[in-house]
């Protein structure tokens, strides 16, 4: 995990529509899981075939976003093909997270397992995704303003 994403090397990645290399997901695509910490939530991003082979991949996902300690959102709206594993990393979530977790965009085959395992009881199913930002004023960000000195390391001269 770097810069607070997790990015496990599976396969080719998705970019946005104004990506060149955007294509539209389809059943077989291998999967691919992002992890996002951005100001007050952690995003985990889905897509692909979502089963057995990424099990620890999942649960590395779940270990980073639990880390950051915000609510968790999941946004499955690429998400071609899911089994059991999905299913019980969604209810791992949703078990262990003191934030009632969020998916987002679940495509038809998503919600149908949420409803069939009750699943979906245990979570919000959001239609529209609310945006996400990121944490910007980290240590790199800009120098605090005001009259408060600057920690060590942060916005001014080295601390001697």
């Amino acid at each position: 995990m770097q810069d607070g994403t997790y990015d496990p090397p599976r396969g080719p990645q998705g970019g946005s529509p104004q990506d060149p290399g955007h294509k539209t997901p389809e059943i077989g695509d291998p999967a691919s899981i992002h992890v996002i910490v951005g100001r007050s939530r952690a995003r985990i991003v889905l897509s692909g075939e979502i089963d057995a082979d990424i099990g620890g991949d999942l649960h590395e996902a779940t270990a980073a976003a639990e880390e950051s300690r915000l609510p968790v959102e999941i946004d499955a709206h690429h998400v071609t093909f899911m089994d059991s594993s999905g299913v019980a990393f969604l209810a791992r979530l949703a078990s262990r997270s003191p934030h009632r977790v969020r998916v987002l965009r679940a495509p038809p085959t998503v919600r149908f397992l949420l409803e069939v395992t009750r699943i979906g009881d245990l979570l919000d199913i959001v239609d529209e995704d609310p945006g996400f930002e990121l944490d910007d004023d980290g240590p790199t960000g800009p120098p605090p303003s005001g009259d408060a000195p600057a920690p060590a390391g942060v916005g001014g001269p080295p601390a001697s």
